[in-house]
């Protein structure tokens, strides 16, 4: 079964925090052991695990995504979200976490980000939730 959580963001780029909402999902789903996929649905946007401690390093990273990778006229796509298209590339659509004892197993400084690159907009994480346990 694959399950949606809904993710809103506020500013062209940024990073949101979602742990807190697959972890809910994980509850839901009753999976004691196991894994959940997750996967972007959208070609402007990505998901990564990094540091969930500092909000520096979240501000570090779009700024420096950014740089690499400005918002300017040159790109030839007609949308003019090029730079969010590559953004996404470079982090990627999809991650995967285990499930132990029904929590997200991940370690201590580790939070799970919905990278936005084209917003503001309403954005949907496709989950899948397997069990490892018959």
């Amino acid at each position: 079964m694959i399950r949606y959580i809904e993710v809103k963001s506020r500013a062209r780029t940024e990073f949101i925090d979602i742990t807190g909402q697959l972890q809910e999902a994980v509850k839901n789903a009753g999976v004691r052991n196991g894994i959940c996929h997750l996967f972007v649905l959208h070609t402007t946007a990505a998901i990564t695990i990094n540091e969930g401690a500092d909000p520096a390093v979240q501000r570090d990273m779009v700024a420096f995504l950014n740089k690499l990778v400005p918002h300017d006229p040159y790109f030839t796509h007609a949308e003019g979200n090029s730079d969010a298209h590559i953004k996404s590339s470079i982090i990627g659509a999809s991650q995967s976490v285990f499930i132990e004892n029904t929590k997200l197993l991940l370690g201590t400084w580790q939070a799970v980000y919905f990278c936005e690159f084209d917003g503001p907009r309403h954005r949907r994480v496709a989950l899948k939730i397997s069990s490892d346990e018959g």
